[in-house]
């Protein structure tokens, strides 16, 4: 279990569109090396969060997982989405308040990160990953990382935990 790891890079990932929308920001305001650093950090973000899966796939115990439940999780993005728009609001660049910007940015990432609200990562959702809220039937609640489209809950498949209640699927179909 990579378990605060894991946590880190998915809940930074998950704030990275926000960088992205900095970036377009500075890029209007013409601060074009600013747009470039943000879009190179959203970028650095999403590669070691893509590394990060691809070794858990290889290294992670593989346990059989039978959920009893499937919902989409990944649809609980409002909060995600107010965060990426705010930086739009603002007349330019260079009226950004960062005093209040950053802390604000920095309290909502540890906020994910430490609780167990996490279900939205629009970056790796570009990418064909999908989030599923599923039950057990000892009646546990994880987040299910996967590649596939689950449409049932009655198949058994095999899983990594990567923290306490976020597993992701191994082995996955070509």
């Amino acid at each position: 279990m990579l378990n605060w790891i894991a946590r880190i890079l998915l809940t930074s990932t998950a704030i990275a569109p926000v960088l992205i929308t900095y970036a377009w920001v500075a890029y209007q305001a013409d601060k074009f090396n600013q747009a470039k650093t943000l879009l190179g950090i959203c970028a650095l973000l999403f590669i070691v969060c893509l590394s990060m899966l691809a070794y858990s796939k290889n290294h992670l115990e593989r346990v059989s997982f039978k959920a009893i439940s499937v919902e989409a999780a990944d649809r609980e993005n409002t909060a995600f989405l107010l965060l990426y728009l705010l930086p739009l609001f603002t007349a330019d660049f260079a009226s950004l308040n960062w005093q209040l910007w950053a802390p604000a940015i920095l309290i909502f990432a540890i906020v994910v990160a430490t609780g167990y609200s996490y279900h939205f990562n629009p970056l790796l959702g570009l990418m064909g990953w999908h989030f599923y809220k599923v039950n057990t039937a000892e009646g546990v609640t994880y987040v299910l990382i996967t590649q596939r489209h689950l449409q049932n809950a009655t198949e058994e498949i095999e899983v990594g935990q990567l923290t306490e209640y976020i597993v992701l699927v191994l082995g996955e179909p070509e």
